[in-house]
């Protein structure tokens, strides 16, 4: 006997009994939402866990510093040239 079969026979069984107004999930649905919730949570602490390990630190994009005609020695020097003012130059605030 397969057990669809004998899922059929319980099927008449259970319709005796059921109040068609009142249909709850009962202990098993509890017990299915709350080992779901359980492992959220364990898989949510892991998560942290596995979080806390990186260490990351960005490297500076080489494609993203400014070169003039003279390459890299221009822009160390002006990078040098505005650190010494403190300030940095009229051109980079944005304002014209």
């Amino acid at each position: 006997m397969y057990a669809t079969q004998a899922l059929t026979q319980l099927v008449p069984l259970a319709a005796d009994d059921l109040d068609t107004n009142k249909v709850t999930p009962g202990v098993l649905g509890f017990l299915v939402f709350a080992a779901l919730a359980v492992g959220t949570w364990f898989l949510m602490k892991s998560m942290n866990r596995h979080m806390g390990k990186v260490d990351f630190k960005e490297t500076p994009d080489p494609a993203a510093e400014p070169r003039g005609a003279e390459g890299k020695a221009e822009a160390t020097a002006s990078k040098a040239g505005a650190s010494k003012a403190g300030t940095p130059k009229a051109g980079a605030s944005g304002k014209g």
